[in-house]
């Protein structure tokens, strides 16, 4: 049976259709606002997964271009991987509905969202997070908790709900905020420094959005949601925890309260090692309970250790920074490069720059299609002290260099300013905590280093979280650290300058967020972010000049019309210029040509190249020409590339002259000055006048 349900919400129409298609999945879909559809499958398998000690939960973001009248490029005309933008976007869904599944939900679940068709006025990523909870919660899974998602924008001072295109333009903010009624789940923004107390703001006109979208899916829950079964949750055996609790618990509270990161997890490989031989016989079949039991009595220290004693793992104060060195000009061939230590993390970024040419091309639904700034985040197996395969980046690879790029993107000087492609790389060489916002301040370093003139100087910092199980009890803390990260609640990442955030991105493993620990993270956030700023400034206050290896540029401004002459049939004359000179040549249908090389003499060579190209002739002007073609009646002589003129018999020399060869030879350079134009655009050169301009001058 089909079921319709609409409601407006921000001016536009939000509907859903349920039961028309995909009748074998659990739930299955349509979400659409305005002309943007979302096609969503949810599916569990009939049992929990064996062996496993986590929830096995997989979001499948997929475009179809076809959402967007493209065919695919390529020789395959089909689509492949997903892009970054698919992959960030399944990140996004996933994110805050995973720790709406209740615990020891081991089921397989998967969620597919499918981009069928796209507006561009109409954001499909947040269309497809509000699908997702949506489909859950009409579905027969245990998801009963519906999260609003909402896209906030700010123009003029004024907070504008789901923008649309031509809004998003000119919008100082891009945030995402997701909630449930009472909590916020996740926080995803881009901002051109807005100040603390408007992001805040901003949050909170989020979160009162998205109770209209909650009450949108309640009502669709009440009118043909599934009848939910009381799911199976996977327990731990009573007896095996009570055994190992009182065998290791005062082993492992000694353990944790090491400062010293290697000395501490050294003493917990002996504190394992002694289980697995006290109970690692009795209890061969059950190894992932032992590790889920000893897990969760660390974390219950180290919570106490934060909540109840008031230390930290490391021995710092709450709003304590762990200790920073800078540094640059590590790489003597790079364009640029930034090394950023924060405690045990450390990332060292590399700044390339490159033609504008160097561009990434982009084959989407979206409606971006090149990118002149990028960057890339490498997590390898050694910046964790262990062994893997080394592979292609993953969705973390990915998210975090997003969110990187996304907190320098506003500092990024314009084309105009700087028209070079920059790519930066990141390569987290020590992780114990927060490298993607180690990246920011690394990648801060490399920009100055390579020379870019960057607004301001931009630096990230993580914030964490400790509550107890109720929620009553609530601890921020500064600069978390790896231990931190993993039993706490929240990974709450800001960055910026020392003007205002560039990004935000919020993650929690628990219900959500209260305004109070929302608010004292930012505020605590940029405290920690102008005392990084401090750290880089010491450091290097402003760009350097440019590498002698990085390429110089010239930009020359045209007559659009003429650039069909600097490139010539098929290109011939435009390679030719760049086989003499080797030198890297973009063009612009504006008229705007960039020549780029390290090698200056061959950039100004090429340059003359192409202003000889376009040079318009003029009447009076005195040229060196080369003779090209001989006519009883003159000379035919070119004095631009592919503009040439007459010289007459009569105008060849100061003296009677019989015979044009008897003055002058094909190939031979002369002098010669622009006498006429005629209408018919035909030059009329003399040899006489310009030998006699050259008497003159010489006087």
């Amino acid at each position: 049976m089909s079921h319709v349900l609409e409601r407006e919400f921000g001016g536009r129409t939000l509907k859903i259709e349920y039961g028309k298609t995909g009748r074998l999945s659990d739930c299955a879909l349509f979400l659409s606002y305005g002309d943007t559809v979302i096609m969503t499958n949810v599916n569990a398998s009939k049992e929990p997964r064996e062996g496993i000690d986590f929830f096995p939960l997989s979001v499948e973001y997929e475009e179809r271009l076809y959402a967007v009248g493209k065919i695919p490029g390529g020789f395959i005309k089909r689509e492949g991987r997903p892009s970054e933008k698919a992959i960030l976007s399944g990140r996004a869904i996933d994110r805050p509905i995973r720790p709406l599944f209740p615990k020891g939900y081991r089921n397989d679940v998967q969620v597919v969202c499918t981009v069928v068709s796209v507006e561009q006025d109409n954001s499909p990523e947040i269309l497809a997070m509000n699908a997702a909870s949506t489909a859950l919660s009409i579905s027969s899974l245990p998801f009963t908790t519906p999260i609003g998602n909402v896209l906030v924008g700010l123009i003029d001072g004024e907070f504008i709900l789901n923008p649309t295109t031509a809004q998003r333009e000119v919008s100082e903010l891009h945030l995402v905020v997701s909630a449930t009624k009472e909590r916020v789940m996740m926080i995803e923004a881009g901002a051109n420094e807005i100040d603390e107390e408007t992001m805040i703001k901003a949050i909170e006109f989020g979160f009162e959005k998205c109770q209209e979208i909650i009450e949108f899916q309640e009502e669709a829950m009440k009118a043909f949601g599934k009848e939910k079964p009381e799911p199976v949750l996977y327990v731990v055996d009573g007896t095996l925890e009570e055994e190992i609790r009182a065998f290791a618990a005062d082993m492992i509270n000694e353990a944790m309260h090491i400062t010293d990161k290697d000395k501490r997890n050294e003493a917990m490989d002996l504190v394992n090692s002694k289980i697995n031989e006290e109970f690692g016989e009795k209890y061969a079949d059950n190894k992932g309970d032992i590790g889920d039991v000893v897990y969760r009595m660390q974390k219950e220290v180290v919570r106490h250790m934060l909540l109840k004693e008031g230390k930290r793992p490391d021995g710092r104060a709450f709003n304590e920074i762990r200790k920073i060195d800078c540094e640059v000009g590590l790489l003597p061939r790079t364009h640029g490069t930034g090394l950023f230590t924060r405690g045990l993390t450390q990332v060292m970024t590399v700044a390339t720059l490159g033609a504008l040419g160097d561009m990434q091309m982009i084959d989407g639904i979206g409606e971006e299609s090149s990118k002149r700034y990028m960057h890339h985040y490498n997590f390898p197996s050694y910046s964790v002290g262990e062994v893997r395969p080394l592979r292609g980046p993953g969705r973390r690879e990915i998210g975090h260099g997003a969110l990187a790029e996304r907190a320098l993107e506003p500092l990024i000087p314009s084309e105009a300013e700087f028209p070079y492609t920059i790519r930066l790389v990141s390569e987290v060489l020590s992780s114990n905590g927060s490298t993607s916002q180690a990246s920011v301040c690394g990648s801060t370093l490399a920009l100055l280093d390579a020379g870019v003139p960057i607004k301001r100087p931009a630096a990230g910092i993580a914030m964490g979280l400790i509550t107890n199980e109720d929620l009553t009890e609530e601890k921020v803390i500064t600069d978390i650290q790896g231990i931190e990260d993993f039993f706490g609640d929240m990974d709450f990442k800001v960055a910026g300058t020392e003007k205002g955030i560039t990004s935000i991105q919020v993650d929690t493993k628990i219900k959500g967020l209260s305004k109070d620990v929302i608010h004292d993270s930012i505020h605590g956030a940029r405290t920690a972010r102008l005392f990084i700023l401090d750290k880089i400034n010491a450091c290097i206050e402003e760009p350097k000049e440019l590498s002698p290896y990085a390429p110089r540029m010239i930009t020359l401004k045209i007559d659009p019309e003429k650039i069909r002459d600097v490139i010539g049939a098929g290109g011939k004359t435009i390679k030719k210029i760049i086989a003499e000179t080797n030198v890297t040549i973009d063009t612009n249908d504006d008229g705007t040509i960039v020549i780029m090389s390290v090698d200056s003499e061959a950039a100004a060579r090429a340059q003359k190249m192409i202003e000889d190209i376009t040079k318009e002739v003029e009447v009076g002007e005195i040229y060196l020409g080369r003779v090209t073609k001989i006519a009883a009646f003159g000379a035919f002589v070119e004095i631009l590339p592919n503009k040439e003129g007459l010289v007459h018999i009569s105008k060849l020399d100061n003296k009677r002259v019989n015979k044009v060869e008897d003055i002058v030879s094909v190939g031979d350079e002369i002098l010669v000055k622009v006498t006429e134009i005629d209408n018919q655009g035909r030059v009329n050169l003399s040899r006489k006048d310009a030998m006699q301009e050259a008497i003159e001058m010489e006087k």
